[in-house]
């Protein structure tokens, strides 16, 4: 808790008074309520939840409310930031059901889900945010981007991993991915840490990032340290709020 707290207050007196940017900033494996509040404070416009079984940063649905129910609470919107639930290959009820107990706002589909599964979730969900991941192996594998710019609010781009699908740690051949301009909002996701985003947001203009094992100490404990080292990075970037998503 010390921790926490040591971050966050080092992080707000370093950046003051300065405005939000228009980069979204989605941390994702949040496990526990303190962090993922303390991550909240120190700028994630959106904390991810891996509603995954099989997945070492697992979290039930019980969890992911207590987290969600100690966010804070922005006084001007008077709400939190994004809260978005990762599935992989669930089942439609499912996922319904834990965006309901969970107090989620979007969803993230990160396995094989079809444009067609997406159509139905939308019906069933039509205002949360639903992103499509795609582990992307080559640039061939962009061209499967096309089959969900209509059926979903955003595309997320993650390293291709023969056996996980995600938090592995691998990053994206970004040179490769420059012309990759979608028509709806995209994630840049896959190996990404406070060491090498700026390279990374040099190559690609993607509207938002997506961490998870490049802030943590072990799966699903985030290091509030390099989260804070991220965003304070970040701000380094004077024209981010120029830069046309």
């Amino acid at each position: 808790m010390i921790e926490t707290e040591n971050a966050v207050k080092k992080h707000l007196r370093m950046l003051g008074n300065s405005s939000k940017e228009n980069l979204r900033v989605k941390i994702c494996g949040i496990t526990q309520p303190e962090q993922g509040r303390a991550i909240a404070q120190l700028g994630a416009t959106a904390l991810g939840f891996i509603c995954a079984p099989t997945s070492p940063r697992y979290v039930t649905v019980q969890q992911i409310a207590a987290i969600v129910s100690n966010l804070p609470i922005d006084f001007e919107t008077g709400t939190c930031c994004d809260r978005i639930g990762v599935f992989v290959n669930a089942d439609l009820d499912l996922i319904c059901q834990t965006v309901e107990l969970g107090h989620l706002n979007g969803v993230q589909l990160h396995g094989d889900e079809t444009p067609e599964l997406c159509d139905r979730l939308r019906q069933a969900l039509p205002h949360i945010e639903l992103i499509k991941a795609l582990r992307i192996q080559s640039v061939a594998a962009l061209e499967a981007t096309h089959r969900y710019q209509k059926s979903v609010d955003a595309l997320l781009l993650d390293a291709y991993h023969p056996t996980l699908v995600g938090g592995t740690g691998k990053t994206l051949d970004w040179s490769a991915l420059q012309q990759f301009c979608p028509p709806i909002p995209w994630f840049l996701a896959g190996g990404l840490t406070p060491n090498n985003i700026l390279e990374a947001l040099a190559y690609l203009h993607p509207s938002g990032i997506d961490l998870s094992s490049g802030v943590e100490t072990s799966p699903g404990k985030k290091d509030l340290n390099q989260v804070a080292r991220l965003f304070e990075i970040l701000q380094q970037m004077p024209d981010i709020s120029q830069r046309d998503y």
